[in-house]
């Protein structure tokens, strides 16, 4: 046995040199691609960034990262009290089976959400999930037993959003903060806010990125049969830790390319999407920091949600397969109850993307959400597309001028949240005509059901539509802190938008959510 195993270490030693000849040629790998951790991607654009740990009320201890210098502002305090520069805080959220990477591992700096957000004076932070690079410890398991990988989707929901909205907020000693959510960084916010009802004051707005709550059925015939099997089946081929662990062995075997194309025949293969959008250059230096750990479990509880087409909670219930009876006729999982959010909610989907689905996501949510559209979008273009700047980041911050100001005071900020609370949130919120918004709808749709997208084929014109929406409501929003400023004596000290909320809320309420297309 050790004279083979001898023979076959010189085997592997020679098959190295002989790739390292032939590849002598090839194109050297990128500083991005070869960056060891958020910290050393940032420092490559010139960026310094801090690492925290959150530990959560279970015990698990998530590794969160914080920009909040521009560049040469270094030696500044930031949201530390007295004396410091005071700053609105950003919290950014990854997908599944991601860490914070996804967000600066940018081949171009203009394109890098998180860096133009620290240059237009934000605070930022990102967070990730247990299990994954930068959360794989707990306090009471190791990462090597089951009993670590024993959770879903509801502990990001119970545990790990809030307890770091909570540590962020004690942190910047700040009120509130804007979350920022991809793909499943969005479900687990819906989640969070939908059944803790306190966060919602202190998540002055959600800005959803490629939205995931109960994404449409998958075409593809093993996923699909993936999806209709029991838990036990697919635990029995996965197992009960982590899910594809594998997939960092082949990432580092593989010469960079030839894994670049294997991961796009995944997409194409599992979700039927091209990648166009993403230049080559970008995914070499982007997929070797695409794939982190998460569980079994939490893989298992989205095919729960697609098959019953519900965004609920983990269901721990086995159903008998000889059973002659409905499961569902003696218990039934609970939804999260998304309705219940009175956080504003901003959407931007993908035309293109296969996992959102915009009609039924927009049936479950509340009445005052706004949607956005961007045309031929896939689900990852929302990370890393050439385009994504031009495309996506004004929508993000349109809507984050819209809902934070830190240039105003607490009071007078809680004054305006009132106001905020009325005319965006439940029945009393202005209607279209009411904001100056003309909105084309065609067909007819039933109480309940969200709108018909417009009927204008030209994107620019629909982006354009978007914006001129978003900049009346900076405008009112600027003249209700104007009128909270310098009231005047014929009304009482009440704000100007006040006379239009109660106008408004005289009429019979629209139970349509706002959509931009």
């Amino acid at each position: 046995t050790e004279y083979f195993a001898l023979v076959g270490s010189f085997l592997l030693v020679g098959l190295e040199a002989i790739i390292r000849v032939l590849t002598l040629a090839l194109p050297a790998a990128s500083s991005i691609r070869d960056a060891a951790d958020f910290v050393e991607l940032c420092r490559v654009w010139g960026y310094e960034a801090e690492e925290h740990i959150v530990q959560t009320k279970d015990g698990f201890l998530l590794g969160v990262h914080r920009l909040q210098w521009r560049r040469g502002e270094e030696s500044q305090a930031v949201n530390s009290g007295p004396g410091s520069i005071k700053k609105r805080v950003a919290y950014l959220h990854h997908g599944l089976l991601m860490n914070s990477e996804v967000w600066v591992c940018m081949t171009d700096e203009q394109r890098c959400l998180p860096f133009k957000l620290v240059e237009r004076g934000f605070d930022v932070w990102l967070g990730n999930n247990r299990g994954n690079k930068y959360s794989k410890k707990s306090i009471h398991a190791s990462p090597t037993s089951v009993e670590f990988w024993d959770f879903s989707i509801d502990e990001f929901a119970f545990h790990d959003i809030p307890n770091t909205i909570e540590y962020i907020l004690d942190t910047t000693q700040q009120a509130s903060l804007s979350y920022i959510g991809f793909s499943q960084g969005t479900a687990q916010a819906f989640a969070t806010l939908a059944i803790h009802p306190t966060l919602n004051q202190k998540v002055n707005v959600f800005i959803a990125l490629a939205p995931a709550m109960a994404p449409a059925g998958l075409s593809n015939g093993v996923v699909d049969s993936l999806i209709k099997a029991s838990p036990q089946v697919l635990f029995l081929l996965f197992g009960r830790r982590s899910i594809l662990s594998s997939a960092t062995m082949w990432e580092t075997l593989l010469y960079p390319p030839l894994f670049c194309r294997l991961i796009d025949m995944g997409l194409s293969f599992l979700f039927n999407w091209d990648t166009a959008n993403i230049s080559a250059s970008q995914k070499l230096a982007a997929y070797p920091h695409l794939y982190s750990f998460t569980s079994t479990k939490s893989v298992v509880h989205w095919f729960q949600i697609i098959r019953n087409k519900s965004f609920q909670m983990y269901d721990d219930d086995v159903y008998q397969p000889m059973s002659v009876t409905s499961p569902h006729k003696f218990s039934k999982v609970a939804k999260y109850p998304t309705r219940n959010i009175r956080t504003p909610v901003v959407l931007i989907y993908g035309g293109s993307d296969s996992l959102v689905d915009i009609r039924a996501m927009l049936r479950e949510l509340p009445a005052q959400t706004v949607a956005t559209e961007i045309p031929h979008y896939e689900h990852l273009d929302f990370l890393w597309a050439r385009d994504v700047d031009r495309q996506v980041f004004q929508h993000v911050f349109d809507a984050l001028d819209s809902f934070t100001d830190a240039t105003h005071s607490k009071e007078e900020y809680d004054r305006y949240y009132a106001v905020r609370h009325h005319s965006l949130v439940g029945s009393a919120r202005p209607t279209p005509s009411a904001l100056g918004i003309v909105t084309d709808r065609v067909g007819s749709s039933s109480p309940g059901d969200p709108p018909h997208p417009p009927s204008s084929p030209d994107p620019q014109i629909r982006q354009h539509i978007a914006r001129e929406q978003i900049a009346r409501l900076i405008r009112d929003r600027q003249a209700s802190f104007d009128s909270l400023s310098h009231p005047s004596s014929d009304t009482d000290d009440v704000p100007a938008t006040t006379t239009a909320v109660a106008a408004v809320a005289a009429e019979p309420s629209s139970t349509e959510p706002l959509v931009i297309s």
